[in-house]
Protein backbone atom coordinates (compact mmCIF):
# COMPACT_ATOMS: atom_id res chain seq x y z
CA UNK A 1 0.00 0.00 0.00
CA UNK A 2 2.67 2.46 -0.64
CA UNK A 3 1.18 5.86 -0.88
CA UNK A 4 2.72 9.07 -2.77
CA UNK A 5 1.09 12.68 -2.45
CA UNK A 6 2.70 15.36 -4.51
CA UNK A 7 1.64 18.65 -3.79
CA UNK A 8 3.09 21.54 -5.28
CA UNK A 9 2.34 25.48 -5.79
CA UNK A 10 3.14 25.48 -9.41
CA UNK A 11 -0.20 26.21 -11.63
CA UNK A 12 -0.32 24.68 -14.93
CA UNK A 13 1.85 21.76 -15.27
CA UNK A 14 1.11 20.07 -18.34
CA UNK A 15 -1.03 16.64 -18.28
CA UNK A 16 1.99 14.36 -20.13
CA UNK A 17 4.80 15.71 -17.80
CA UNK A 18 2.42 14.72 -14.47
CA UNK A 19 1.21 10.98 -15.85
CA UNK A 20 4.98 10.32 -16.58
CA UNK A 21 5.72 12.04 -13.10
CA UNK A 22 3.29 9.27 -11.46
CA UNK A 23 4.39 6.71 -13.46
CA UNK A 24 8.14 7.16 -12.22
CA UNK A 25 6.90 7.47 -8.97
CA UNK A 26 4.92 4.67 -8.70
CA UNK A 27 7.22 2.28 -10.15
CA UNK A 28 10.06 4.00 -7.71
CA UNK A 29 8.27 3.30 -5.03
CA UNK A 30 7.33 -0.42 -5.18
CA UNK A 31 10.81 -0.68 -6.03
CA UNK A 32 12.15 1.14 -2.81
CA UNK A 33 9.52 -0.79 -0.85
CA UNK A 34 9.72 -4.31 -2.48
CA UNK A 35 6.07 -4.25 -2.58
CA UNK A 36 3.76 -4.95 -6.04
CA UNK A 37 3.40 -1.72 -8.05
CA UNK A 38 -0.19 -2.76 -8.18
CA UNK A 39 -0.68 -1.73 -4.64
CA UNK A 40 1.15 2.04 -4.98
CA UNK A 41 -1.26 4.84 -5.24
CA UNK A 42 -0.27 7.88 -6.35
CA UNK A 43 -1.70 11.45 -5.86
CA UNK A 44 -0.65 15.18 -7.33
CA UNK A 45 -2.81 18.40 -6.86
CA UNK A 46 -1.15 21.58 -7.89
CA UNK A 47 -1.62 25.73 -7.74
CA UNK A 48 -1.70 25.06 -3.58
CA UNK A 49 -1.17 28.10 -2.10
CA UNK A 50 2.19 27.57 -0.51
CA UNK A 51 5.14 29.63 0.73
CA UNK A 52 8.93 27.98 1.51
CA UNK A 53 11.31 30.35 3.90
CA UNK A 54 8.60 33.18 3.29
CA UNK A 55 8.63 32.94 -0.26
CA UNK A 56 5.21 32.17 -2.20
CA UNK A 57 7.45 33.32 -5.59
CA UNK A 58 9.73 30.52 -6.30
CA UNK A 59 7.99 26.85 -7.01
CA UNK A 60 7.57 24.75 -4.05
CA UNK A 61 6.66 20.84 -3.56
CA UNK A 62 6.14 18.84 -0.56
CA UNK A 63 5.68 15.39 -0.78
CA UNK A 64 3.84 12.40 1.85
CA UNK A 65 5.15 8.97 1.60
CA UNK A 66 3.57 6.51 3.63
CA UNK A 67 3.96 2.64 3.52
CA UNK A 68 3.02 -0.67 5.77
CA UNK A 69 6.04 -1.93 7.63
CA UNK A 70 8.86 0.34 8.71
CA UNK A 71 10.94 2.70 6.94
CA UNK A 72 14.95 2.78 7.68
CA UNK A 73 17.33 6.15 7.03
CA UNK A 74 19.36 4.43 4.50
CA UNK A 75 16.22 3.68 2.59
CA UNK A 76 14.72 7.05 3.17
CA UNK A 77 17.77 9.05 2.04
CA UNK A 78 17.85 7.21 -1.18
CA UNK A 79 13.96 7.84 -1.70
CA UNK A 80 14.74 11.55 -0.79
CA UNK A 81 17.51 11.66 -3.59
CA UNK A 82 15.77 10.12 -6.02
CA UNK A 83 12.34 11.38 -6.02
CA UNK A 84 14.17 15.16 -5.39
CA UNK A 85 15.74 14.64 -8.67
CA UNK A 86 12.37 13.66 -10.78
CA UNK A 87 10.84 16.28 -8.96
CA UNK A 88 13.28 18.65 -9.81
CA UNK A 89 13.82 17.53 -13.62
CA UNK A 90 10.29 16.81 -14.41
CA UNK A 91 8.58 20.04 -12.60
CA UNK A 92 11.36 21.82 -12.35
CA UNK A 93 11.04 22.71 -8.61
CA UNK A 94 14.51 23.17 -6.71
CA UNK A 95 15.94 20.94 -4.62
CA UNK A 96 15.92 23.02 -1.53
CA UNK A 97 12.56 23.93 -1.74
CA UNK A 98 11.46 20.31 -1.84
CA UNK A 99 10.28 18.49 1.68
CA UNK A 100 8.99 14.72 1.86
CA UNK A 101 7.36 13.93 5.27
CA UNK A 102 8.25 9.58 5.28
CA UNK A 103 5.03 7.92 7.99
CA UNK A 104 5.08 4.04 8.67
CA UNK A 105 2.20 2.95 8.93
CA UNK A 106 0.48 -0.12 11.01
CA UNK A 107 -1.61 -2.66 8.68
CA UNK A 108 -4.53 -2.62 10.66
CA UNK A 109 -4.62 1.72 10.27
CA UNK A 110 -5.27 0.85 6.49
CA UNK A 111 -8.02 0.23 4.93
CA UNK A 112 -8.79 -1.52 1.53
CA UNK A 113 -10.92 -3.52 -0.24
CA UNK A 114 -13.67 -3.67 2.38
CA UNK A 115 -10.81 -4.78 5.44
CA UNK A 116 -7.41 -3.76 6.45
CA UNK A 117 -3.92 -4.73 5.72
CA UNK A 118 -3.65 -6.28 9.52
Amino acid sequence: MPLIKVQTSLAKTEKDKIDSLLKTLSSGMAKHFKKPESYVMTIFESDIPMTFGGNSNEPVCYMEIKSIGSMNPEQTKKISQDFCQEVNQVLGVPKNRIYIEFSDAKGSMWGWNSSTFG
